[in-house]
């Protein structure tokens, strides 16, 4: 619904207040597809999808480029699954 309305509609405030919805539901889409097992139970030990996700955050941080940070966390984590 808020897709078709247009940025003038909205003042400054509710602007700055809806720029940081991305930021927030970002979080809440990747914590469960990460840290989730089909159960919906928590699972940290023995889990690739952690050292995957950490390793994508460090090469994102280094090079600011999302592609790099796709491939390197796609790359580790079927490293992790398939060959170690």
């Amino acid at each position: 619904m808020i897709a078709l309305l247009k940025k003038e509609m909205f003042n400054d405030r509710a602007r700055q207040v809806l720029s940081y919805v991305p930021t927030a539901i970002f979080p809440a889409i990747i914590f469960p597809a990460i840290f989730l097992d089909d159960t919906g139970l928590i699972q940290i030990e023995d889990n690739p999808k952690i050292l995957a996700a950490v390793i994508a955050m460090i090469i994102g941080i280094m090079t600011k480029n999302i592609l790099a940070t796709i491939f390197s966390g796609l790359a580790s984590y079927w490293f992790l699954i398939f060959v170690v």
